[in-house]
């Protein structure tokens, strides 16, 4: 009798910078109970990935689960698999940090359980064709990726049953692919269904392997997964079928099918990874036409036959889809660059810990977003920008940079100069070819970025709220996460609201008459200068007492059907001693004729918690009927205004020379999880604005400070 060898592996993985209980709460519903069932059934083999972010809080929380983990692969019933220590998306980030994160893992994974592992688990299977070279040199040598790269490759379904190699450079390295039948069969329907697909690959003849490799969290974690999977014993009846299946059906590892069988054949994998992503990762346009063209196909029963030739963009498009993302990017690739660049004058262990910093900040969860990845969760990019901040506090505390460095070179990658600005306390990143806007504060002492933030934009599942969803979360169902609508919240469509420009500080903004404060937070008002995303020119100077920047655009303004063309200078001024900005606008009338303007500066604050108690504003000395971060109203004459943060121990002061009128307002988006629809506080806007005419060839100006300070 012909028999199939079943390769069934698990990848387990948490953000970094995730919430603790969020962590519990996956151990006690999913790994720990996976964990049992496996010990008793000590006949079922499998192959185990936990990302190094999980591996530390497990021994830090629960270090009895790795000693019975430990003890299971000395049995040789667990096969464990590396990865890069915390989880990036490989092709994202350098050479030297994909070896540098690989072989930090395998260390670990050796020192807690004694096994030396050489198969990886690629972070969302997101493959390249340069990295086989790069994997073997880290000590890699099988990888397991979808079946559709494959496919991709022109390979069909009834090749796919084993493993091949391919090569970069002749560097060669072997290749499973993970079938996407079993993914979705597994947890969602009965075993049965999977067993009869497993007999039908036994009946094909010998040297035959299937593999399975998914999420744990799909095993408790998933919404109705808990109860479903252990509750109502799917996973025990699933376990207990496939032990009476001996005689067609033999677990085995990765390695082993690697040791008895001989490779498939040579194939080159092009850039991938599993379809979702992919569709995912293309504009919202694009991925609704996709969606609907895949619909096409369904109606005509041509879907199953043709589907591998219909396919989305790749990981990186992410990084122009959101420019948050692409900025997040950079950064780390600045950072990582300043550590590689000061090799030869930091400490061994110096440098080491300002890495496992930087490796931290590549985490890939922040970096994109779909069903699952956590661009739009606030909490999760600022775990990122508070690591990759901590490693460039590192290499200053250890070098000592005095003084105030400020730097014009092409920081995103768009092809434009981008200003940076360094001091002891404050990192400003200024973008002149968007508007001057200032797209990062960091305040060094926190190792917090006080502009992180999220533009409200459309995607393609926001129609999905217009429709009613309703039947599948009633049904008793367990399905898959890519089919659940659930909603956290009723009545999220008045949320909707989409912005013509990016989120940041220093957008510079004229009005049209009677705009109001609602039809301004809504992103639905009259703009009538081009002065909010269009290019400004920038002079860098220094004194004896600052540094300086200026950004200058002269523009115009469209009113009663006419071109007034303005001027509109910013200068930004810093001291080193000082976590205090100086800005100073000066506003020309360059036209011959007199003009009304009502003229604004806007922020963004991102300050994590828009609801919590120890975050709130103070105006001068009074207290607000609702100070709450995630508040909206309006104030006049203001002088000054702060956002505090006690929980961060932060405080961001604006002082104005001339009093203000100030419109305050939160940024909420509405995105899709694994938990369901969800609004989520992004950001404050403070937006100080002033009236005032302004006649031929007049100039005004308008100063204020911002300041950022621990809270007293």
């Amino acid at each position: 009798m012909n028999k199939v060898l079943f390769a069934f592996g698990i990848h387990n993985h948490q953000p970094v910078g995730n919430f603790d209980y969020v962590f519990e709460d996956a151990y006690q519903k999913s790994y720990l109970p996976f964990l049992e069932i496996l010990e008793s059934h000590p006949k079922f083999r499998i192959t185990l990935h936990y990302s190094g972010v999980l591996l530390d809080w497990l021994e830090e929380n629960h270090a009895d689960f790795i000693m019975r983990l430990k003890e299971m692969v000395d049995s040789r019933q667990i096969e464990m698999m590396s990865g890069a220590h915390y989880e990036p998306i490989l092709v994202a980030i350098p050479d030297r940090d994909k070896v540098g994160q690989i072989e930090k893992l395998t260390r670990e994974v050796r020192r807690h359980t004694g096994y030396d592992a050489k198969g990886m688990w690629m972070a969302e299977r997101v493959w390249e064709p340069h990295l086989p070279k790069t994997l073997r040199e880290a000590g890699v040598t099988y990888v397991i990726l979808d079946d559709s790269h494959f496919k991709y490759a022109g390979l069909k379904e009834e090749e796919l049953f084993g493993y091949y190699v391919t090569e970069e450079q002749g560097e060669t390295l072997k290749v499973f692919p993970i079938s996407e039948r079993l993914r979705y069969t597994i947890p969602f329907q009965m075993p049965e269904d999977t067993l009869e697909y497993l007999r039908r690959v036994a009946a094909r003849g010998k040297n035959e392997v299937a593999v399975f490799a998914d999420d744990g969290e799909k095993f408790g974690v998933w919404p109705g997964t808990h109860e479903h999977v252990f509750k109502n014993g799917w996973l025990e009846g699933f376990v207990s079928a496939l032990e009476k299946e001996e005689k067609s059906i033999e677990m085995v590892h990765f390695s082993e099918a690697l040791e008895r069988l001989p490779p498939k054949g040579r194939v080159y994998l092009p850039a991938a990874s599993y379809r979702e992503m992919m569709e995912w990762a293309l504009p919202s346009t694009a991925t609704r036409e996709l969606e609907e063209f895949e619909q096409r196909l369904k109606d005509d029963d041509l879907f199953e036959s043709y589907n591998i030739y219909v396919r989305g963009g790749f990981w990186r498009n992410f990084l122009a889809k959101y420019p948050e993302s692409n900025h997040m990017h950079k950064k780390m690739l600045y950072v990582s660059k300043k550590i590689e660049d000061s090799r030869g004058s930091l400490p061994e262990e110096t440098r080491k810990k300002a890495l496992d910093y930087l490796w931290a900040g590549q985490c890939n969860c922040p970096y994109w977003h779909g069903v699952f990845g956590g661009l739009y969760l606030a909490h999760l990019r600022h775990a990122i920008y508070k690591n990759l901040i901590k490693a460039e506090n590192t290499i200053q505390n250890e070098i000592h940079r005095k003084g105030v460095q400020v730097s014009a070179f092409d920081f995103s990658g768009n092809g434009e100069e981008d200003v940076v600005i360094e001091s002891p306390t404050l990192n400003l990143y200024l973008d002149p070819s968007a508007g001057g806007s200032l797209v990062e504060l960091d305040y060094k002492p926190a190792a917090t970025n006080l502009m992180d933030t999220m533009s409200r934009r459309e995607e393609a599942y926001h129609r999905k709220l217009l429709e009613d969803f309703s039947s599948n979360a009633s049904s008793g169902e367990v399905a898959s996460i890519h089919d659940l609508m659930i909603s956290k919240e009723e009545n999220l469509q008045q949320y909707l609201k989409y912005d013509w420009y990016l989120r940041r500080g220093l957008i510079d903004h004229f009005l049209a008459p009677g705009t109001t404060l609602g039809q301004f937070a809504d992103c639905e008002y009259l703009e009538i200068g081009d002065f909010v995303d269009n290019p400004y020119e920038y002079e860098i100077a220094k004194d004896r007492e600052f540094d300086t920047v200026s950004l200058r655009r002269t523009g115009n303004l469209t009113a009663d059907s006419k071109s007034i063309p303005l001027q509109v200078e910013k200068t930004l001024r810093l001291r080193q001693e000082l976590s205090e900005i100086g800005i100073m606008y000066k506003i020309t009338n360059l036209s011959e004729e007199s003009v009304e303007l009502h003229f604004g500066v806007e922020w963004n604050v991102g300050l994590l918690a828009g609801n919590a108690p120890d975050r709130y504003y103070e105006v001068g000395n009074r207290k607000l009927a609702d100070r709450k971060l995630a508040s909206k109203g309006k104030l006049e004459n203001v002088k000054a205004l702060a956002l505090v943060d006690e929980w961060q121990n932060i405080r961001v002061d604006f002082e104005y020379e001339d009093p203000a009128k100030i419109w305050r307002f939160p940024v909420e988006t509405v995105s899709l999880s694994e938990a369901g629809f969800e609004r989520v506080f992004q950001s404050s806007v403070v937006f100080a604005h002033w009236q005032f005419l302004l006649n031929k060839g007049e100039q005004i100006t308008k100063a204020f400070t911002c300041s950022i300070s621990s809270v007293k």
